[in-house]
């Protein structure tokens, strides 16, 4: 797991956070690559540029459990997903955990974003599918997720 942008989301004892340093080197986050920004432009239907993304590695075994996208201040901005690597089996649902959910498929170069009333849809991982991708020699995927994490000035 790490991070590009202005804040990156860490994870440690103290909890969930969003933050400008790296929490380990104290150094800022790298800076976003164009061709990052550019899919937040093409995607998101938003007026504000992103200010975080997670870039997270999924090995062949990972899952991911239903969970929210709640630590952000700003849920009238999307969150955009951007998928690379081997194809995972996606599960989205409704704004309540019971609430029934769909698999969807997500391969090498697709592209997910909540927004509007599916902004704060439980979704996770169930699987990834071994050797759908020749993108990444070990196997696996990466998944960067592009985020506003405040409320505009």
């Amino acid at each position: 797991m790490s991070n590009c942008g202005p804040l990156g989301w860490v994870s440690d004892q103290a909890g969930y956070r969003y933050q400008p340093l790296h929490p380990e080197t104290n150094q800022a986050w790298p800076p976003f690559p164009p061709l990052l920004l550019n899919a937040w432009q093409a995607l998101a239907d938003y007026p504000h540029p992103p200010e975080s993304c997670l870039i997270n590695y999924y090995g062949p075994g990972a899952k991911m459990g239903l969970h929210q996208d709640r630590d952000e201040r700003n849920f009238n901005a999307p969150v955009v997903s951007l998928s690379l690597g081997d194809t995972a089996l996606f599960r989205i649902g409704g704004r309540q955990r019971a609430d029934r959910t769909c698999t969807v498929r997500l391969a090498s170069g697709d592209a997910v974003v909540l927004g509007g009333d599916a902004r704060l849809a439980f979704h996770g991982v169930d699987r990834i599918v071994p050797g759908t991708s020749t993108l990444l020699p070990q196997g696996g995927r990466f998944n960067l997720t592009l985020r506003r994490v405040t409320c505009p000035a």
